[in-house]
């Protein structure tokens, strides 16, 4: 073997060293173009299911308005039938209906607290 033979040996084992290290980086970009592309159709799955199921609530929300509206009338209703003046029942009603709304308002904003959320 020649000084010659040994230079073009080298420069072969370069070439198949660089391609070899060419075709990892290709592999590996395509792997992570692969990983994108799941990622994008986990999201995309998971918020078609969370729209819906915000659609749903949605639903829930208006037709409750009405559900207690009706609850709070059945309460003057009974209160006026058990001898109570119809202003007296209503604003009963009211006051009740009030103190709901506050508790669920308090206990909403105590567990938007960001002391008690945070977890460090």
């Amino acid at each position: 073997m020649t000084i010659q033979d040994d230079v073009k040996t080298g420069r072969d084992d370069l070439r198949a060293v660089s391609g070899l290290f060419g075709d990892a980086l290709s592999q590996a970009a395509k792997l992570f173009q692969n990983e994108v592309d799941l990622a994008k159709a986990e999201l995309t799955e998971k918020t078609r299911a969370m729209a819906a199921a915000v659609c749903f609530l949605a639903g829930g929300a208006i037709l409750v308005i009405p559900a207690l509206v009706m609850a709070l009338l059945a309460l003057s209703a009974a209160l006026i039938s058990a001898g109570w003046s119809q202003p007296l029942s209503y604003l009963t009603s009211a006051v009740v209906a009030a103190a709901l709304a506050g508790l669920l308002v308090a206990i909403g904003m105590n567990r938007l607290d960001p002391k008690k959320t945070d977890t460090r």
